[in-house]
């Protein structure tokens, strides 16, 4: 149970007090009216004695009293009927509420403090860990309270309300006051007859009520005097006879009213009778109906008729001839018709009546005195006298001894009589003793003994009454003792005994089953609950708690569970669940008891433990009951957030039922929308929301990479820098058009006046039904500003759509008509806004109306549905957290994100670009000619147009001075992309080229390129067409292409300097050709010849070199190609130059088919002085081609992609390679001068540039490709691939002087004929191997050939060597060895006779390995066909 204020000892003795009737004088009223009180209220606050008292019981024992408190009442007070008892009982709690803003309470279980009592409960159970959080948001819950003040109100109501019954005395008045005012002529005559009036009412037999203790009732005279009116001579003098006449123990003066009530009014004097007199009066019951009904805030109105009329619904109710008649003389008894009854403090709507206001703080000291004088001087010696006489009286009766204290023995000692069960005594409740029955006398001391807190000699009698009773099965009787025996045996002081609870079952019982009085039941449940509790039997409590509701009355069973929930959480291990349930049931009767406030709290009580456990069903009926409760009770507020609790969850209702939610939800929300001022009512959060704002330009389906955000501003950086020489300004910042979580948020955004801006709305319906949603749109505030003007002074107020959408003028607000979403359904809504003026904007929210999605077809207009209601959600993004700073890190801090927010600018240039003609798919080194097409989409010119692209080399717009013929995509859509020229095959063609000109300077590729417009300038609304040629890039796979364009506006403005727009492309590369070459000093001249050579080096710097090209077709068909065809070999070279192509077959173009490869070889020349001293900042460009035209490969796109292609895999002079090798060198001893030498003899500066044309079929039909592949060569012997391969790490081993140098004959060009009547050549090939070490060698010569290329398989199907593949020699220190090979040749070409290869080991060492020498030059032959 709850905890109550007080005591549950304080609590039984308030519960029975002797009873004192007040009969009083029409003068002695009318002076207590003065005060607004009748003479029992007048003493009511001073009933309690502050001292203590003392009797001797019949054994001559002292029996100490303390904390006595008496009931003074008028005499013909009436208790109230049934009916009206209900009502008083409903009234008075209903209205005691919690108070407002009370401390939480707070459990003590576990390491938890949780206090629902003044002791702290400890509770160490295992299980209890999983209920800590909710134990802990229980207890910090407004609705928690571990005192409920209402049902001590009802409890206190209740017992002191009960009418007297014949089978006990507690009830029935011991004694009477009889007041009468000093002002009365012959005052002991009016004591006459006010004597004789209660000796009427006691003995005349005409009333059944009030009922009297013992026929000798004690009569207690009051004079009572008015100090400000009376003459206090003559009633000093009236008193004295009084004492001679009635003793000085039978009366008492008592002076009141030292004051006046118009003097002193402004003086404040404390107000005691106010906690104890009802504000309303409880005998009319239509001011009572409607304070009830305000209290609980019931709709609908109340109409009554007058207060002089009788209720059309009131029952006719004779006068009751068992109470004393309601005359004139006996009015002034009247005014207070129940006992007193404490009452919760209650807001009244009506100014209260001040009380004693006639009355000073020396006047309450003489009522206090009073009080104790007629108690201790009247009333005690009164209740100990009764008691010695009734004890003789039994004593004499029964034959026994003097004292029931020696007797005890005897009276419980043997012979017990076993008790009957319930079920097998008679229905005996109507027996009634007469008065002067022993067995009453006997409960007639009992309850003196009671009275005066002699609880040993009570409870003795009690026992003794109860066998009798039982004996005589009279089980009114019995129950009555037994109650009383069981509430005495727990007060007595040193509990000689523990407590009977079966007394209190056996008595509850009885009263419920064979007496069928649920008042006394009650009373009984009510005193052994909290005699339980007191006791920490919880359990026990609880159980009777619950076996005490039933049907016939909802408030007392409410109030009763409420009580057993609360002795269930008060358990060692408190009971949370059960607890929560019990609390349901409690509300549940509460609400059928018209209780709703109480209702109300019960759920919401409950709610802290089923909230958030999984038990879904039972947390949607507590929130729908509580929304509802709440609705009824005119808190909109709380209903609205009830029922929207049912519908943002994971809802496990039926897709009917949330209907009815849902149906439920907005008519509340509706009522509550009709009573609100504003037009836009709070945020309907039925939906989760993500935001987006982007540019018209950015597409919003695109998803955010993290990684690819850098490079934007990379690219944006560089173009940057090169408008502005180099340099990037310290206030620049990268453009963003679109923005999400993920973005850089903590700057304000940018947008252009009449450009719209886009706000993506994520909705999410998490409903097993449709929600239909219309006149959507968003919620804004703005701001105009003229950022003209330097100062950007504010040009205006700020202006909201909240209250007004008529706001296009100024922004114009896009509304969706209708947005139905399906069941569990998530759908983006993008919004948008058109800013027509400068200034700042900031986006609020989303505002709509929210339907059912029940659309009636016939209707077909959400506008018009009944239960749609306008709603609102804020859009309020968190920030990133704070992470920097030691604060931030210790704290949780959010930064600001001003994605909603951006500024307006004056209008800025819009462009949008479409490509033509753009391919998905090429071939490695295909260039393929494409049109862009530029659009200056705005109201302003732009200008400088610029591109950045991640692939520079992918594309070209060309070169200034290049032929931009054919003008149109639909001219060029057949034709070459490269510029030619007829001319007969095999003719070197030579021209001298810049790559300044094709916009290359520092050897670096060009990363941003200016794309040329028409006087600088793409005027609004114009439209600019330019080729474009791309080329499909080296390596094969799926190639991502970022460009980046960049304008800016002919006027600058402050806000915005440039903008710019992103493109990805994708190109899917396919294999083409692979193109190696490799470079070699030329040795064919004889020995003579050489010196001759040699000695004119010094005067031409002249020389020349070999140059072999391998090309092979590594496509396997893919995209449809056929075959290749080499159309022509380019080189570029600032010191050589092609002289002169060995072609074995003729001036025929070289076809590849697939898996094919072709070798080229060409003689290569230095270039003369004069050339060479002309062209030391251009190269040469000599073109080798082999059909009846030639590409000009020094124009575009040819020399743009050579000059614009990536740097090869090893750098051309210095690196890492080159300071490599001189690192070894020097370890090896060499010296550096003889080591630049020979690495600037080995360096070669040559460029090849082969182009090609294939063949693709396609739909039927044949298109011829081309593409062109570039090799650079860099140094002689090395070779040169067009594709760049893997690095890979090579030991090196720095021994070099003990090898074997394999060499051949003087280079030389053998020529053969194939014979008509043989399809094969034999040629004998002599192989020179030489030991240079001075120790014996191992040799193995392999003869077998090996791929060199990880890319394709080398075919060597047309020549092989003949007879044994490998041989293993021995050579001696210095020795050299001849050995004899034999090539055979299947078809005509040029071959490289240089394949065997060498490995050596010493023939000392164990190394099982031998060590790869280095290879002879390359030896060609030529085979020729007859």
């Amino acid at each position: 149970m709850a905890q109550c204020v007080q005591s549950v000892q304080e609590f039984i003795q308030d519960s029975f007090v002797p009873m004192v009737a007040v009969l009083c004088s029409e003068d002695a009223e009318r002076v207590t009216r003065k005060n607004s009180l009748s003479f029992p209220e007048l003493l009511r606050p001073f009933c309690r004695l502050t001292s203590e008292g003392h009797l001797r019981d019949p054994n001559n024992q002292v029996v100490v009293v303390k904390g006595l408190r008496i009931s003074v009442t008028g005499i013909n007070t009436r208790p109230p009927q049934t009916p009206e008892m209900h009502r008083l009982l409903s009234q008075a709690v209903s209205v005691c509420q919690p108070p407002e803003g009370s401390p939480a309470n707070v459990i003590t279980a576990g390491d938890y403090d949780l206090n629902i009592s003044d002791r702290t409960v400890k509770a160490s159970v295992p299980w209890y860990s999983d209920w800590k959080e909710t134990l802990t948001q229980l207890s910090s819950s407004k609705y928690y309270t571990a005192t409920t003040p209402w049902f001590e109100t009802y409890r206190e109501n209740f017992l002191q309300s009960m009418p007297a019954s014949e089978h006990e005395f507690l009830n029935h008045y011991l004694a009477c006051m009889l007041v009468v005012s000093s002002c009365e002529a012959v005052p002991t005559e009016q004591f006459l007859k006010l004597s004789q009036e209660q000796h009427r009412i006691q003995h005349s037999g005409e009333y059944t009520h009030p009922k009297w203790f013992i026929p000798n009732t004690l009569k207690y005279y009051v004079l009572l005097h008015d100090i400000s009116e009376g003459d206090e001579q003559r009633a000093d003098s009236v008193y004295e006879d009084m004492k001679q006449r009635y003793g000085t123990q039978g009366c008492y003066l008592l002076k009141i009213n030292s004051r006046s009530g118009s003097t002193g009014a402004d003086e404040q004097m404390p107000d005691p009778w106010s906690q104890y007199l009802h504000k309303t009066s409880i005998h009319n019951p239509v001011k009572s109906a409607v304070s009830n009904a305000v209290e609980n805030n019931i709709d609908g109105p109340l109409v009554f008729a007058d207060d002089n009329e009788t209720h059309p619904l009131q029952l006719d109710q004779p006068t009751d001839a068992g109470y004393p008649s309601n005359n004139a003389s006996q009015s002034v008894n009247n005014v207070d018709m129940t006992r007193p009854q404490k009452q919760a403090s209650v807001t009244s709507h009506t100014t209260p009546t001040p009380r004693g206001t006639c009355l000073t703080l020396n006047d309450h000291d003489h009522i206090r005195q009073f009080i104790q004088e007629f108690t201790f001087r009247g009333l005690l010696p009164h209740i100990e006298k009764n008691i010695r006489q009734l004890n003789d009286q039994l004593v004499s009766r029964k034959g026994l001894s003097r004292s029931l204290f020696s007797a005890t023995k005897k009276l419980f000692g043997g012979g017990k009589v076993p008790e009957k069960s319930i079920a097998e005594l008679k229905n005996t409740a109507g027996l009634l003793y007469p008065s002067e029955a022993p067995e009453l006398q006997i409960r007639k001391m009992a309850d003196l003994c009671f009275l005066v807190q002699h609880y040993e000699l009570a409870y003795n009698c009690y026992h003794t009454a109860k066998k009798d009773f039982l004996s005589d099965q009279a089980m009114l009787y019995a129950a009555g003792a037994l109650e009383m025996a069981a509430v005495a045996a727990f007060l007595q002081s040193g509990a000689p005994r523990p407590y009977p609870a079966h007394y209190m079952d056996t008595a509850i019982q009885t009263y419920r089953d064979v007496c069928k009085n649920m008042l006394l039941a009650e009373r009984c449940c009510l005193l052994s609950a909290e005699i339980l509790k007191s006791q920490t039997k919880y359990s026990d409590a609880a159980t009777l708690l619950i076996k005490m509701t039933s049907e016939d009355s909802d408030l007392r069973s409410a109030l009763l569970l409420e009580q057993a929930a609360h002795c269930f959480i008060n358990m060692r291990g408190p009971m949370v669940r059960k607890f929560a349930f019990h609390m349901i049931l409690a509300g549940h009767r509460f609400s059928k008891a018209g209780q709703k406030r109480h209702a109300l709290r019960c759920y919401c009580q409950a709610l802290q433990v089923y909230k958030g456990k999984g038990w879904a069903l039972a947390e949607d009926h507590i929130n729908f009951t509580i929304g509802r409760q709440s609705f009824t009770l005119r808190q909109p507020d709380n209903a609205v957030a009830a029922f929207r609790h049912i519908l943002i969850n994971d809802s496990k209702q039926s897709a009917v039922q949330q209907t009815a939610f849902l149906r439920e939800y907005l008519y509340v929300y509706k009522v509550r929308n009709t009573h609100s001022t504003s037009c836009i009512m709070e945020a309907l959060t039925l939906f989760s929301t993500g935001e987006k704002q982007a540019a018209t330009h950015v597409s919003l389906d695109q998803e955010f990479d993290r990684d690819l955000s850098p490079l934007w501003r990379e690219l944006e950086e560089r173009v940057v820098a090169v408008v502005n020489r180099g340099a990037v300004p310290i206030t620049f910042q990268p453009s963003q058009c679109c923005l999400n979580s993920q973005t850089d948020n903590l700057r304000y955004p940018l947008a252009v006046v009449e450009e719209p801006i886009i706000v993506e709305v994520v909705f999410r319906n998490p409903l097993k039904i449709p929600l239909a949603l219309s006149a959507l749109c968003l919620l804004w505030k703005f701001t105009p500003k003229d950022f003209s003007d330097p100062q950007g002074n504010t040009a205006g107020e700020t202006i909201t759509n909240e209250k007004t959408m008529a706001l296009n003028d100024i922004i114009d607000t896009q509304v969706i008509p209708e947005f139905t979403i399906s069941p569990e359904e998530t759908k983006v809504a993008r919004l948008k806004l058109l800013p027509h003026k400068t200034g700042e904007l900031h986006v609020l929210g989303v505002v709509y109306n929210l339907g059912t999605g029940e659309v009636d077809n016939s209707e077909g207009s959400l506008a018009e549905d009944l239960m749609c209601v306008r709603g609102q959600q804020n859009l309020e993004i968190q920030g990133p957290r704070l992470n920097m700073t030691k604060e931030e890190k210790t704290s949780v801090t959010y930064g600001p994100d001003h994605r909603l927010d951006p500024i307006i600018t004056p209008l800025m240039p819009l462009l949008e670009v479409f490509f033509i003609n753009f391919p998905t798919g090429l071939l490695c080194g295909e260039i393929r000619k494409a049109w862009v097409e530029f659009v200056n989409v705005s109201a302003v010119p732009l200008t400088g147009l610029r591109v950045a692209s991640t692939h520079p080399e992918f594309f070209t717009f060309g070169s200034a001075a290049s032929d931009l013929t054919p003008v149109t995509p639909t001219a060029a859509e057949h034709c070459s992309a490269y510029k030619t020229v007829a001319m007969p095959p095999s003719v070197e063609i030579v021209s001298l080229v810049s790559p300044a000109a094709f916009g290359v300077t520092s050897g670096d590729r060009p990363v941003v390129a200016e794309i040329p417009l028409s006087q600088g300038v793409l005027g609004p609304g114009e439209a600019l067409q330019i080729p474009l040629w791309l080329r499909g890039p080296d390596r094969e796979g799926v190639h991502e292409i970022n460009f980046l364009f960049y304008y800016e506006s002919t006027e600058k403005t402050a806000k915005l300097s440039h903008r710019v727009l992103r493109h990805t492309a994708f190109i899917c590369a396919s294999r083409s050709l692979s193109v190696r070459a490799t470079a070699s000093r030329s040795n064919t001249l004889h020995s003579r010849e050489r010196e001759t050579e040699e000695r004119q080096e010094g005067e031409e710097k002249n020389g020349s070199m070999l140059v072999f090209v391998d090309v092979e077709n590594i496509n396997t068909s893919e995209a449809g190609v056929r075959e290749f065809h080499i159309v022509q070999v380019s080189s570029s070279s600032r010191q050589w130059r092609l002289h002169k192509c060995i072609n074995p077959v003729g001036d025929k173009d070289s076809k590849l088919a697939s898996r094919e490869r072709g070798k080229l070889c060409f003689k290569a020349t230095r270039c003369r002085t004069e050339e060479g001293g002309a062209s030391s900042s251009r190269a040469h460009t000599q073109i080798m081609h082999f059909m009846y035209f030639y590409i000009v490969s020094s124009t575009t796109p040819c020399a743009d992609f050579f000059f614009r292609r990536g740097l090869p895999s090893e750098p051309r002079r210095g690196g890492v390679s080159t300071g490599g090798a001189s690192q070894i060198w020097r370890q090896s001893g060499t010296d550096d001068g003889v080591t630049n030498i020979v690495k600037k003899c080995s360096e070669v500066e040559l460029d090849i540039i082969v182009l090609w044309k294939a063949y693709v079929v396609e739909d039927n039909k044949q298109l011829i490709l081309e593409g062109q592949l570039h090799v650079a060569l860099q140094t002689i012997g090395k070779e040169a691939c067009s594709l760049s391969q893997k690095e890979k790490n090579v030991l090196l081993n720095l021994q070099q002087s003990n090898t074997i140098r394999p060499t051949s004959e003087d280079f030389m060009f053998l020529t053969f004929f194939f014979l008509l009547f043989s399809s094969l050549c034999m040629v004998p090939v002599t192989l020179t191997l030489s030991n240079c070490s001075l120790a014996q060698v191992d040799v193995i010569v392999d003869l077998r050939h090996k791929t060199t290329s990880p890319e394709s398989l080398e075919v060597h199907g047309s020549f092989s060597w003949l007879g044994q593949t490998q041989y293993k020699l021995q050579l001696q220190a210095q020795e050299v060895y001849r050995l004899s090979l034999k090539a055979c040749f299947f078809q005509a070409g040029v071959y490289n006779l240089g394949t065997p290869r060498v490995f050596a080991k010493l023939a000392q060492t164990s190394a099982m390995c031998e060590t790869s020498q280095q290879s002879a030059m390359p030896a060609l032959i030529i085979i020729n066909s007859v």
